[in-house]
């Protein structure tokens, strides 16, 4: 008799469980977590066990602040349509970048300490990045009908100077 009443409840307790699943997964995805030696917020179920690094943060401020310079410029000089193709060319140079620092800075179990896995992971990024970029170009230059090239590629170029000089500065 006792396995026929389990049998009978499963279904309805299997639900409840699934139910609670589903709400603690959202509770975690809501769940922010505070990162006091970074300085920083983030969902806890997104970027758990990335650290991003102040200089990381840093260079895609950077980065967007050169954007949004060249595309107010681009705008003042030129119009809209050279704003839109400025902020274009600053906003592939920032996908290339996410591309790159979202494979590099992956955890890979013990990457960090094998030095071929890092240069692997490095190498590997710098083919996102590059992947990214010639999409991202294609798609603007195929999407885009009122594309100002030199705005575009002005804004890339010195989105792109913001990329080296982080590789230069030191803390």
């Amino acid at each position: 008799m006792r396995r026929s009443i389990e049998a009978f409840w499963q279904p309805a307790d299997t639900a409840r469980k699934a139910d609670f699943a589903a709400k603690r997964e959202l509770g975690t995805f809501l769940h922010m977590r505070f990162d006091s030696a970074k300085g920083v917020w983030y969902p806890a179920n997104v970027l758990e066990g990335l650290v991003v690094h102040s200089q990381v943060r840093w260079f895609f401020r950077c980065q967007a602040v050169v954007t949004l310079v060249a595309a107010l410029i681009a705008g003042l000089a030129l119009g809209v349509d050279a704003a839109v193709s400025a902020a274009l060319g600053g906003g592939i140079a920032i996908a290339s970048a996410l591309a790159y620092v979202w494979r590099a800075l992956r955890p890979k179990g013990t990457a960090v300490a094998d030095a071929k896995k890092a240069f692997s992971s490095q190498v590997a990024a710098e083919g996102y990045k590059f992947a990214v970029t010639l999409l991202l170009f294609a798609l603007v230059f195929k999407g885009y009908a009122q594309l100002a090239a030199l705005p575009l590629f002005l804004a890339y170029a010195a989105t792109i100077v913001v990329y080296w000089m982080a590789l230069l500065r030191q803390h």
